[in-house]
């Protein structure tokens, strides 16, 4: 029986695919996109994300931890570095200031989940959208999930970066009815910069997808001072001429929504000089 860990199963979705959609969150990413509003999606790992302003230090947490995570002297302490991310500290939290991220479930469990909604997929042209953290990061789960998913008649869809060797992407591919293809950035230099991998293997995973004759759409951030220059959306108009499935291009504008996970998680958020993109400069660079 197949296990993969996901964040959550979002239900009613419009903007991941076609139609009416249940959103399936992986957790897990390869890269590590400095905007990224999701920090609690990049680990595999489960996560306690700790809001020490709900916190009004009761101890229950100190009591259920077998690891000695949580201490209370003047205030409450949360030592992150020695969590397995067993959740029984969120589990007895009465305000919610201690919140787990991360769920182990079987591909049957979230198929019995998906399946609830196949008349509204039916009626919309919709489906089942399998996204992330990244879907090639757990491709034996998503290849099954999408597999059982296709053979009932379900629409499937992915959105990855794109960052994985051949063997998870043809592995994924073989169920996938149409992929959501994220590009960040053109230049090889500042995709390392920026998300922290090379961009080489995304472009070879994007012309494989067009090989195997897949519908693709690709999903460009648009990042104030970061990625919003000519030579960048010219080059994505180029990759999209040059691929016979490429259904098109859909801006996505950077946000700040998810900003305040990090502080959450202990760690910085380095793009707070970052503004959002205006509407100007949305319609400037829409393809």
């Amino acid at each position: 029986m197949i296990t993969g860990t996901i964040l959550k199963i979002q239900r009613f979705c419009t903007d991941d695919g076609p139609g009416i959609r249940t959103t399936v969150f992986l957790k897990g990413c390869p890269l590590h996109c400095i905007w990224c509003h999701n920090p609690e999606s990049q680990a595999k790992r489960h996560e306690i994300m700790y809001n020490s302003k709900k916190c009004v230090a009761c101890g229950r947490c100190a009591v259920v931890c077998h690891k000695n995570c949580h201490s209370l002297e003047a205030m409450h302490k949360f030592e992150r570095k020695m969590c397995i991310g067993c959740g029984a500290c969120a589990e007895v939290c009465p305000t919610g200031a201690l919140e787990l991220y991360g769920k182990s479930i079987t591909v049957d469990e979230v198929y019995n989940e998906v399946k609830r909604d196949k008349a509204f997929y039916e009626t919309s042209g919709g489906g089942v959208t399998v996204s992330g953290g990244d879907p090639l990061f757990q491709p034996e789960f998503t290849a099954e999930l999408l597999r059982k998913c296709r053979e009932n008649g379900i629409h499937t869809a992915i959105e990855t970066s794109g960052f994985a060797n051949e063997k998870a992407l043809f592995t994924v591919l073989e169920h996938c009815d149409l992929v959501l293809f994220d590009i960040k950035e053109t230049d090889e230099e500042r995709h390392k910069q920026y998300t922290g991998v090379s961009l080489t293997t995304i472009l070879r995973n994007l012309k494989l997808v067009n090989d195997k004759k897949i519908p693709f759409i690709i999903r460009a951030p648009i990042i104030p001072t970061l990625n919003d220059r000519e030579s960048h959306f010219k080059s994505l108009k180029t990759i999209r001429e040059s691929m016979e499935f490429c259904q098109g291009i859909q801006i996505m504008p950077y946000h700040r929504i998810g900003s305040y996970k990090y502080e959450l998680l202990d760690r910085k958020y380095i793009c707070n000089d970052i503004s959002e993109p205006s509407k100007e400069m949305i319609e400037i660079w829409g393809i």
